[in-house]
């Protein structure tokens, strides 16, 4: 099975980034102090320069220093209007392991979403910090707690449709879920979606790739192909590169016949099998023992937390800048 490779980027789709494993989303200097998105002034971007990502992201800040956001906005070429309405229907999202959007940009305004700031690091930086694909300890927590969140996104009647290893925050609380919309956002239903930015070909179902509405069966697709890049370091690998006891989980949710695929709150199930002591209900959580992120990636979050608290952003005048227009210091 041909590995894929992601929009502009000449390594495997999906595959961890080439940073530092010491340095990874660091805050290495303020941006610039006229670079603000909506009421935010941005203080560096999340993810890596070059990585393959659903939209741009930064850590930003208040002009008072009071609040830290995580703070998404639209990739260039990518519709800001069906950016918007993702990130105004992403409001409705509720849960542990989804990254709630608590501010978004006035309707006439550049478009923008806001979450709150946890130190955090994108799956492939997590992959780049640990030195390679995680314990199958750490691949089961992560995809028991965001199978937890799309089965509750799908009781609600609502498809994430953005699903991707880049659209995964690890943070030492567990998974967030980000990106909500993403597919929907980079082309209407009916438009096909090959080869489109900000969407990884190997986390993308056939049914959207071919233009068909996002529905749940699409989620469990894409988070198949997270757990895969999680265990392996690639979203489409040869089934003999999984671990033994992932291998029928994640063949199952790659399944290429959205019929054939689990349900969201099936593969939680699989993946944290309910015992005497604990539910369905908290199956994904209690994964979450001390010890289920490796010490490195537990490092790194440490390390960013300190220097982000240690970033320090003159006073400037009231200015903003398009989201668009906004070029922040690297991470």
């Amino acid at each position: 099975m041909e590995r894929s490779r992601a929009q502009g980027d000449s390594a495997p789709s999906g595959a961890a980034p080439r940073t530092a494993p010491d340095r990874p989303a660091a805050v290495d200097r303020p941006a610039a102090p006229d670079r603000r998105i909506g009421p935010y002034r941005l203080i560096t971007r999340l993810d890596p320069p070059g990585s393959a990502v659903p939209c741009r992201r930064f850590v930003a800040r208040t002009p008072d220093g009071g609040r830290t956001v995580l703070l998404s906005a639209p990739l260039p070429g990518t519709d800001p209007a069906r950016f918007a309405a993702e990130a105004a229907a992403a409001r409705h999202l509720l849960g542990p392991w989804i990254a709630p959007v608590t501010d978004v940009a006035e309707p006439a305004a550049p478009a923008w979403y806001a979450s709150p700031y946890l130190p955090a690091l994108p799956l492939p930086v997590a992959l780049a910090v640990h030195g390679g694909p995680l314990p199958e300890a750490t691949v089961r927590a992560v995809g028991a707690a965001l199978a937890e969140g799309l089965a509750a996104a799908h009781s609600q009647g609502l498809t994430h449709a953005g699903v991707s290893p880049a659209a995964v925050l690890l943070t030492a609380d567990g998974p967030k879920l980000t990106c909500f919309g993403a597919v929907r956002a980079a082309a209407a239903d009916g438009e096909p979606r090959t080869g489109l930015p900000g969407l990884d070909p190997g986390s993308l179902a056939p049914e959207q790739a071919s233009g068909g509405r996002p529905r749940p069966p699409g989620d469990v697709f894409a988070l198949g192909a997270v757990l895969a890049y999680a265990a392996t370091g690639h979203t489409v690998p040869e089934r003999e590169e999984l671990p033994p006891a992932l291998r029928p989980v994640v063949s199952s949710c790659l399944a290429r016949d959205p019929a054939d695929r689990p349900t969201a709150a099936a593969l939680m199930t699989a993946l944290a099998p309910p015992t005497a002591h604990q539910t369905v209900l908290n199956s994904a959580g209690t994964l979450l023992t001390p010890g289920w992120l490796p010490g490195r990636v537990v490092a790194a979050l440490a390390r960013q937390s300190a220097e982000l608290l240690a970033a320090e952003l003159p006073v400037v005048p009231e200015q903003t800048v398009p989201a668009e227009h906004a070029t922040p210091a690297r991470a």
